[in-house]
């Protein structure tokens, strides 16, 4: 049995709220129901699985957004190699690993010798029934089941995918407190092929799985070993927004406003983003009508720094007058030139002639030479948008891309025809499942996606 995640961003406790660890805790009695019923074949018989492979990939702990960075002069398109970087980078990580500890408690415990903890699985009587004792997870005679957890890299982890000495340290700090089957001796894989562990386990199955950040000319500039435009978005912008409001009118703001600035980068999709901060300035400074002013002059400032990095400018390439420069610029002047709220009509009649497409990835899947070798499943993350696309099918195999969603909170803004935007916030969970041979009755895959309220 195969399961895979993403997208989990799991923080420092610096910017936006995270999943907490009860996601861990559902997520543990899902993958021992999974299991079980992973333990019943074709021909009608219990036989408990031995192995779970359980894939992360990419974008779990997000070493990017953290607002760390901007207490230092170093950036993450700075010499990774440099003595200030490795600092950064190693702060940054202990205080993940230190904020998300009662989490990855759970994830360790899928291998630990406590059955309440571990994935085991009721035994089989010896006629292919389940035995009429061991049914509760404490029960004597439950067969352990061998969770082998995988880590993959995505655009806010990529620092993981880095070699040397002191990265190799970095990582040993991951594989043990995420309780990892990957050697710390060796980058995290950014693309399958660079483990044989996991492309082993991909392809009993027959899956192929990468982040998706190569399609995203934001997040991926053809090397995984450095900075991306989409880096120095949330550092400059999505991180130092908050944080420059809260320096400069915090004491006159409402204190409702300062936590969901902190929020931002968990709207979706992006683009809604100073509908967003309208939509919050209506809800928390009424009283206050020239508030939005004061927010608006800081936002035009920051917009016009960003612009100026030689790290954004040196991505401007005059060959190509429509690159993801360009397209910044063109967004961040209008912006500019416009209050929020008509930033927010501008967006939304937009978001109307789109009609909510455009956000898929699954196109991509046509390029991959896995869909050419006729692979059944092709699945990315990056998205955040949990998605079940058929691409193909035979007389003996239908092909299918699937997205692995996200774990995280979302602002999504209502369909309401209001003057107003409004925004609905909740948490979202997706978990994917996959079975070879005559596993799970013969189905081949599970697609779960829940959201809390």
């Amino acid at each position: 049995m195969l399961v895979l995640i993403s997208d989990l961003h799991l923080t420092d406790g610096t910017s936006g709220t995270t999943i907490s660890e009860r996601a861990f805790k559902i997520f543990r009695e899902r993958l021992r129901e999974m299991a079980y019923e992973a333990s019943w074949r074709t021909d009608g018989t219990y036989r408990p699985i031995e192995q779970i492979d359980l894939l992360l990939l990419g974008d779990v702990l997000d070493v990017i957004r953290s607002v760390k960075w901007l207490d230092e002069e170093v950036r993450p398109w700075d010499n990774s190699q440099s003595t200030d970087f490795l600092k950064m980078v190693q702060k940054i990580n202990k205080d993940i690993l230190s904020k998300n500890e009662p989490a990855f408690e759970i994830l360790r415990g899928l291998n630990s010798n406590n059955n309440s903890l571990r994935i085991t699985l009721p035994p089989e009587d010896g006629a292919g029934n389940v035995a009429k004792t061991g049914y509760e997870p404490e029960a004597e005679g439950r067969i352990p089941v061998s969770v082998n957890i995988h880590y993959m890299v995505g655009n806010h982890d990529w620092f993981f995918h880095l070699e040397g000495e002191e990265y190799n340290n970095i990582r040993k700090s991951v594989v043990e407190a995420m309780g990892l089957a990957n050697d710390p001796n060796r980058p995290f894989a950014h693309d399958p092929v660079e483990s044989a562990i996991i492309i082993k386990a991909l392809n009993d199955h027959d899956v192929y799985a990468r982040h998706g950040d190569i399609y995203d000319p934001f997040n991926y500039e053809g090397n995984r070993d450095a900075s991306s435009l989409g880096d120095a978005i949330v550092v400059e912008l999505l991180n130092r927004f908050p944080a420059e409001v809260r320096r400069q009118l915090g004491d006159g703001l409402p204190v409702e406003f300062l936590d969901g600035l902190n929020e931002i980068d968990n709207v979706r999709p992006l683009l809604l983003i100073p509908v967003w901060i309208d939509a919050l300035l209506d809800k928390t400074c009424k009283s206050q009508p020239d508030t939005a002013d004061l927010v608006k002059t800081i936002w035009n400032k920051l917009s016009d720094d960003f612009l100026k990095l030689d790290f954004v400018r040196s991505r401007d390439n005059w060959w190509n007058p429509l690159d993801a420069v360009d397209k910044l610029d063109i967004g961040l002047k209008i912006s500019n030139k416009f209050s929020f709220d008509k930033i927010a009509d501008v967006i939304k009649w937009f978001a109307k002639k789109r009609k909510g497409g455009g956000g898929s990835y699954s196109e991509y899947s046509f390029e991959e030479q896995a869909f050419i070798d006729k692979k059944s499943f092709i699945v990315y993350g990056h998205t955040h948008q949990t998605e079940v696309v058929p691409l193909d099918t035979s007389i003996n195999k239908d092909q299918i891309y699937i997205n692995s969603g996200t774990w995280r909170a979302v602002y999504e803004m209502a369909k309401a025809n209001t003057k107003l935007p409004k925004f609905v916030n909740y948490k979202v969970m997706t978990y994917l499942s996959f079975y070879k041979d005559d596993e799970r009755g013969g189905r081949k895959f599970e697609v779960w996606s829940g959201s809390l309220g």
